[in-house]
């Protein structure tokens, strides 16, 4: 797969995960696709559920200008705060060139970097921690754990991800979502989901006084692992934070485009 053709997988998995995602958490919610920028856009307090990317490949520098102002007016028109998630294998050498300045021109502000990944990996062994028994998320207080979890790993509010999860038939059901439970205390949590032909890895937390000790790659290979034996799918891809970049190949992920994530200028 060329770096190209990898970074579209990449953003195409955001694209679609989340679009499913976030109409879960409001029928309403803003999802566009307009020429060049995919909206996903909940508009409620959990910042991930409020999302905007670029979507055209190998874009030069004065269209990826271009499309980071129109993006950025969006995320001026919403009542709350959320990310773009730029991939940069979509663009061509001058636009990457370019891109900080660029960004800056939009009123953009890097938040944080990330990395995609994807892998033929699957099926996978089921796995064991010593430390750790693993559980399906299926009832309210489940899904507030997860939610919880989220909070605690990225510094929000619990409030904030809370209304993000809080309420989900969807995680209950479709989604195939496991807390690492160290006896009654939830620790870590990690879901995977069957989006367009691939088994998508998202929200993967460890809570911060329980990380380094294996915790969060434990529970992530669970729900590939279930993910994999109820669908079949046999790829996985998933968007890594620094924390997790080094955890994922272990599993099996190659990784590809670096991410750039952007809010706007306080």
């Amino acid at each position: 797969m060329t770096g190209l053709t990898a970074s579209i997988e990449s953003a195409q998995q955001l694209t679609v995960a989340w679009r499913a995602m976030v109409l879960d958490r409001d029928a309403d919610a803003d999802v566009r696709d307009l020429p060049g920028i995919a909206v996903r856009w909940a508009d409620c307090r959990f910042s991930f559920y409020n999302c905007i990317t670029l979507t055209d490949p190998g874009a030069g520098a004065d269209l990826v200008a271009q499309r980071l102002s129109q993006a950025a007016d969006i995320m001026r028109a919403k009542k709350h705060p959320g990310f773009l998630w730029l991939f940069e294998g979509l663009l061509d050498d001058e636009a990457r060139t370019a891109l900080a300045t660029a960004a800056e021109g939009a009123g953009l502000q890097y938040a944080f970097p990330g990395r995609g990944m994807a892998g033929d990996l699957l099926p996978i062994p089921d796995p064991v921690h010593p430390d750790l028994t693993f559980v399906r998320v299926r009832t309210d207080e489940h899904l507030r754990a997860y939610a919880d979890l989220q909070s605690r790993a990225y510094g929000f509010p619990l409030e904030e991800g809370r209304d993000g999860l809080v309420g989900s038939a969807r995680w209950k059901s479709e989604m195939y979502a496991y807390l690492g439970m160290r006896g009654d205390v939830p620790v870590a949590c990690a879901a995977t989901v069957e989006a367009q032909g691939r088994l998508f890895v998202a929200f993967v937390a460890t809570d911060p006084q329980w990380q380094r000790r294996g915790y969060g790659e434990a529970v992530t290979r669970k729900a590939l692992y279930e993910g994999a034996r109820a669908t079949g799918l046999t790829r996985a891809a998933l968007h890594a934070t620094v924390a997790g970049a080094p955890v994922y190949p272990r599993i099996g992920f190659t990784p590809n485009s670096p991410i750039h994530f952007y809010n706007l200028k306080e």
